[in-house]
């Protein structure tokens, strides 16, 4: 993606540097604040830096949209094994795109991120964990982390203040469930990368065995800004308890696609309209999928009013997610949507739980039948039944993120599934001949 200038709405903290041509560089790091951040939490004990990052009302950009101070707070404070920080870099969310660009444009400050983690949480190691497909991510990463480690940011007795604390970068194989915490773990470890039956939780026994602090790039890049302005000033520029701004990916039927950081809470209505440019050919808006493929989606009459903070989509029964945020106009085949997310998950799925395993591949062989004028119309409520029996039954959240928006689809838009049964499809697809009964 090529750098664009700052849209006159966008408040830039976390992409602040994206627009500086060296930023990737030490030296063009340092000459934008680089590292003050550090400098400052040398001064702090862990627990004040903890509690600033509590202040500043920073939840998981990464999807759960977890406090990250209180994820810190869970680590003890003692303990036998060593302690790890792990940054989860495998964005592999369809609709997401923005934590490449953190990468790619300014790495330093998922680095100087991590070094303040492992200061708070007690950790002298972490981890980089990439995308496979982001191969040409890690050699930016690896320059980086050269650059840090002879300049004395990372390795024995930081800048001499007599902290340790060594990083490296880790490639994935292109897999989505390594995603998934505790599978990124076990890939780390060197094994197959599948989840793992919690608890216990990565706190208290994660990597290796040690107590665990995994968060997304966002989260991390967005400490450094946190610890030199102060929690409070980060806090201020969202709602209650959803601190800052975040970067959001902007796509699907808008004029204007892209990745642009807002404040939370920021209307979707402006976002479509000012961000976005207006709804291509001034089609009217259908559906949103607020954060995510895996999120629930939202019919135009709910989405519309809606602001993006993690509360108040949960309200509406769905989540902000990664922050991928798909737009769809009135010409979208929503049969074919279910279709296509739900051959992405079965893909994805890492065959380890019965119900994500079986339950993906019956519901693509079902919406594959129907999408081609095929399907039944008790298939439609035994779509759903099947999609409900995979929900909290598997061991990772992969099996729920295939089952809610096949869900939200069946009860907002089951007229078009009716439609196709009756060789009226909807959209753009062609018309087909009415199936026999």
């Amino acid at each position: 993606m090529s750098r664009t200038p700052a849209h006159p709405l966008e408040v830039r903290v976390v992409s602040r540097r994206f627009e500086q041509t060296d930023a990737h560089t030490l030296k063009g790091y340092l000459a934008s604040d680089g590292f003050k951040a550090l400098d400052k939490a040398f001064a702090m004990q862990p627990d004040a830096i903890i509690d600033e990052v509590k202040k500043s009302g920073l939840r998981g950009r990464g999807g759960a949209g977890f406090p990250t101070g209180m994820k810190w707070s869970f680590v003890p404070k003692q303990s036998a094994k060593p302690k790890y920080v792990l940054c989860n870099a495998d964005e592999s969310e369809p609709g997401t795109c923005k934590d490449r660009l953190i990468m790619e444009y300014d790495p330093f400050s998922i680095i100087e991120g991590m070094i303040i983690a492992g200061m708070a949480i007690g950790a002298h190691q972490g981890y980089i964990y990439i995308r496979g497909e982001y191969r040409y991510l890690i050699d930016r990463m690896e320059q980086a982390l050269a650059e840090a480690r002879d300049a004395g940011y990372l390795g024995k007795n930081i800048r001499g203040r007599g902290f340790d604390f060594e990083l490296h970068a880790h490639t994935g194989a292109g897999a989505y469930e390594c995603g998934e915490e505790s599978a990124l773990m076990e890939s780390l470890e060197g094994k197959r990368g599948i989840p793992r039956l919690k608890p216990p939780f990565p706190a208290v026994s994660g990597y290796m065995g040690g107590p665990t602090v995994i968060n997304n790039v966002e989260s991390l890049a967005s400490v450094p800004p946190i610890i030199l302005n102060g929690g409070d000033w980060f806090a201020a520029f969202g709602p209650p308890k959803n601190g800052g701004t975040r970067l959001f990916c902007l796509s699907g039927h808008v004029n204007n696609q892209g990745v642009f950081e807002v404040p939370m809470g920021f209307p979707l209505r402006r976002m479509i309209e000012e961000l976005g440019g207006g709804m291509r050919n001034g089609a009217k808006l259908k559906a949103v999928v607020p954060g995510g493929s895996s999120t629930p989606l939202l019919p135009a009459s709910v989405a519309w009013d809606l602001n993006l903070d993690f509360d108040s989509v949960a309200k509406t029964g769905s989540f902000l997610g990664s922050g991928g945020v798909v737009i769809l106009d009135e010409s979208t085949c929503m049969v074919k949507f279910a279709l296509r997310i739900m051959q992405f998950y079965r893909h994805e799925s890492c065959g380890w739980c019965v119900p994500c395993r079986e339950g993906t591949s019956w519901l693509q062989t079902s919406l594959t039948r129907f999408h081609d004028g095929g399907g039944r119309e008790a298939d439609i409520a035994l779509m759903r039944e099947v999609s409900e029996n995979i929900l909290g039954r598997t061991f990772c959240a992969l099996g729920d993120a295939a089952a809610m928006p096949t869900i939200s689809i069946l009860d907002h838009w089951r007229q078009e599934f009716v439609d196709h049964l009756t060789g009226k499809p909807c959209g753009k697809c062609a018309p087909r001949a009415t199936a026999a009964h």
